[in-house]
């Protein structure tokens, strides 16, 4: 597998998951966002976790509109995977390729801890490896992840097993609706989540709850 790390200015987790993914035996290389094209055999998108462009706007506005965006839409739409994390999942329903939100947290502060995660389906690229209903532990921090969605949004996603990750029980550190950590797109190969699974892939940085994201991905 070859994935395709994009950064924007601003990004600041893309060495980060750069780690995880070559931990995993996944080829990775990087695309700059004033690129109009991904590189050739890009299998996988990952857009990291960070400020881009300050987010200034909204979270994930001006990154949604960056050049390198049309190419990740064409990507998606041929059935390629991609992965957002925090500021990638913002970027992504800014995009409009996951449905939703994410607004200010509900503490109205930003938040840097480890939460628990509960892995609500395995029927995904990304989650293959898990255990259906497993809680790991995982790092968050962030200002602006509470997500939301209308009624009939939450219903689509709630009824196709479309909420992939979710906030184990008193772990919801931002107000999210249905305690939603991280959901996907109706192929069930875009997935945005706010945690941070690839800082915690080696035991020298405190474990490995989520390396089984990335061995999915590999596998995948």
């Amino acid at each position: 597998m070859k994935a395709a790390v994009v950064v924007f200015p601003g990004s600041n987790r893309e060495r980060d998951v750069a780690r995880a993914l070559t931990l995993a035996g996944v080829n990775t290389v990087s695309s700059w966002h004033a690129d109009t094209a991904l590189p050739a055999g890009t299998d996988l998108v990952v857009l990291p976790g960070g400020f881009s462009y300050g987010d200034y706007l909204r979270s994930g506005a001006i990154a949604a509109r960056a050049p390198i965006m049309e190419a990740v839409r064409t990507h998606a739409a041929r059935g390629g995977l991609v992965l957002g994390i925090c500021n990638g999942f913002q970027i992504l329903t800014e995009a409009g390729l996951l449905p939703g939100a994410l607004m200010r947290n509900a503490g109205l502060t930003f938040v840097c801890r480890e939460v628990k995660l509960r892995v609500e389906t395995t029927a995904t690229p990304f989650t293959a490896a898990f255990a259906a209903g497993q809680e790991l532990r995982c790092p968050v921090a962030h200002h602006d992840g509470n997500y939301f969605a209308d009624a009939e949004t939450l219903a689509a996603l709630e009824g196709e097993g479309r909420v992939v990750f979710r906030y184990a029980a008193g772990s919801n550190p931002n107000g999210s609706i249905h305690d939603i950590a991280g959901v996907t797109d109706a192929s069930r190969r875009v997935l945005g989540m706010m945690p941070h699974p690839e800082n915690l892939v080696e035991e020298i940085a405190g474990g490995t709850d989520g390396r089984p994201l990335f061995a999915s991905l590999a596998a995948a």
